[in-house]
């Protein structure tokens, strides 16, 4: 039998659930208000299918729901303004909503896409009670514009639970046979005078709990703040939710006196484990997120500048001062953004990239002197903010010896760079200019297809290849795709060919090199079968790499791919 103890090890522990249910939605409300009277949308993509992902409370009333398929939402309401969903901004606005709820206690974690856990324990009394820091907390979000379903409770489960499902909030209903109103009108009859004694009192629909729940369970009373909530309050999934309704489990409550044995047995362990997660039986712990590490350092000027020059000299300050606290926390900068706020308005961005970490500001000044002349000052920036948004670990290098050894191998390193140093430098210049994701290298792949025996990298963001394997036959020094040429359809290779125009005459052959396809991929490519490489030295000076397609899928006959120069 499933009894949960008197006393749990969550007993003197608070957990408060915060869930934010329009978060998407409303985060464009917060840009553009005007959108605030009629509905609205945030759209996905899962696979090629476009569902709605979030919506405002005008699109909810309009019969709308969380992960209904665009064609069918526009289908019920012609008038839905959509807007695409920004994985990348919802990060950031949960991000920021868990530095906010930093003031309520040290302890913040993300829970999925749009919902937070804290944990309350010996903070809400600062507050004047658990009470009245869950009234601040609508309070503080009202304000942001977010609407918040919230619930406290003894463990995470428990507090999510009633977030979720307790005083009659929730998410869109779900059909469910056994339920009266979804009957016909005769069939309704029968079972209300029968009190419905084939499944007991027809069940809540999902995610509309009992509105008699309160959002606050008193400390210790999990079991009673928890039973009248529907099964899929314990973070079950549908179908097991679905399932236990059809035995006329429909409540948390109606597991209290079910086999734990039986319940595990027909249902899975996940059940089980949910269950005691919720009462506390099972620990469930929070882990927050680690503050992240920021790199960023200001400037306000008492008169607004426009010269490169100035811009120069406000970067020769902001740039020690940056680069101290990276070396104070031994990391280096990959990438930095230079912002310079005009005098009437608005943002001018420079943004640049680094092939190797580095806490150096000369190695920073160049690049961004590069940019400057693609800004506009206008009337001129009054305040330049510099900023370190990507960074990575930077380990000094260690000179072993006596003192004067290590001097001298520290002034060697100012004077000289290492070649590798060196190319690093290059690449961040060039990719001042042209982007560093257009400056790439190719490092092997494992295949023994020609065209496919290596993969192109960004350069800064890769190492030189060292582990070329050797090759048996020479390949070209240019590769190309195959293009089929004019030449006589026989294996033998051809003592005259036609190709881009221009007639050859064939002096010398090496060859047959014999490849065939991967048989474990359909390359359409290779559709024309097994391979025979040939080296083939012409009369005019080129010397070509020819194959012969012996036919499979499609037909084969003579192609060039290769050019040894």
């Amino acid at each position: 039998m499933i009894t949960p103890p008197h006393t749990t090890r969550a007993a003197h522990r608070r957990i408060l659930s915060l869930w934010f249910p329009r978060l998407a939605a409303e985060d464009v409300l917060r840009a553009a208000p005007g959108l605030g009277e009629a509905p609205l949308a945030v759209v996905g993509e899962l696979g090629n299918l476009r569902q709605i992902t979030s919506l405002n409370l005008v699109a909810s009333a309009r019969g709308l729901s969380r992960g209904q398929a665009l064609a069918e939402a526009l289908t019920l309401c012609p008038d839905l303004i959509t807007r695409p969903a920004d994985p990348e901004r919802a990060i950031q606005v949960l991000a920021a909503l868990r530095r906010w709820a930093g003031r309520f206690s040290p302890w913040v974690a993300e829970e999925g896409p749009d919902a937070l856990l804290i944990d309350l324990t010996g903070c809400a009394h600062l507050f004047g009670g658990e009470a009245a820091l869950y009234d601040q907390i609508h309070h503080d979000c009202a304000d942001l514009g977010f609407s918040l379903c919230a619930g406290i409770a003894d463990t995470p489960g428990a507090a999510w639970a009633l977030a979720r499902y307790a005083g009659g909030g929730g998410t869109t209903p779900t059909r469910n046979g056994d339920a009266i109103d979804q009957e016909a009108r005769a069939t309704r009859s029968r079972a209300q005078r029968r009190h419905w004694v084939k499944g007991g009192a027809a069940p809540q629909p999902h995610g509309s709990g009992p509105r008699g729940v309160a959002r606050i369970s008193p400390p210790g009373a999990l079991r009673q703040s928890l039973a009248p909530l529907p099964i899929a309050a314990l973070r079950v999934p549908p179908s097991t939710a679905e399932g236990l309704a059809r035995l006329g489990l429909r409540h948390i409550g109606d597991l209290w006196g079910v086999p734990r044995a039986g319940l595990a047995r027909r249902f899975g362990q996940d059940l089980v484990r949910r269950l005691d997660q919720a009462l506390g039986v099972e620990p469930e712990p929070i882990s927050p997120a680690g503050a992240p590490l920021h790199f960023a350092t200001r400037l306000s000027l008492p008169e607004p500048i426009g010269l490169e020059a100035d811009i120069l000299a406000g970067l020769d300050r902001l740039l020690p001062v940056l680069c101290d606290k990276l070396r104070a926390r031994g990391r280096g900068a990959r990438r930095l953004r230079l912002e310079m706020i005009r005098a009437e308005g608005g943002t001018e961005r420079i943004e640049i990239g680094l092939a190797r970490p580095t806490d150096k500001p000369d190695d920073l000044r160049g690049l961004f002197a590069l940019k400057l002349d693609k800004i506009t000052a206008g009337f001129g920036f009054d305040v330049l903010r510099l900023t370190a948004p990507v960074t990575e670990p930077l380990h000094s290098t260690e000179h072993k010896g006596g003192w004067a050894v290590a001097a001298e191998a520290q002034i060697k390193a100012q004077t000289a760079r290492a070649p590798g140093q060196a190319l690093d430098d290059l690449i961040a210049r060039i990719g001042a200019r042209v982007g560093l994701d257009r400056i790439t290298r190719e490092h092997p792949a494992d295949s023994h297809i020609p065209e496919k025996t290596s993969a192109t990298q960004a350069a800064a963001y890769s190492h030189p290849a060292t582990d070329w394997p050797a090759t048996h036959r020479p390949r070209p020094l240019t590769l190309f795709r195959p293009e089929p040429i004019t030449a006589a359809d026989k294996p033998d290779p051809p003592l005259q060919f036609r190709w881009r125009g221009r007639s050859f005459e064939t002096t010398a052959a090496h060859g047959p090199e014999r490849i065939a396809p991967e048989w474990w991929l359909d390359d359409p490519q290779w559709r024309s079968g097994v391979r025979d490489y040939w080296r083939v030295t012409t009369m005019q000076g080129s010397c070509i790499w020819l194959f012969y397609a012996h036919g499979a899928g499609m037909s084969g006959g003579w192609f060039a791919q290769g050019d040894f120069g």
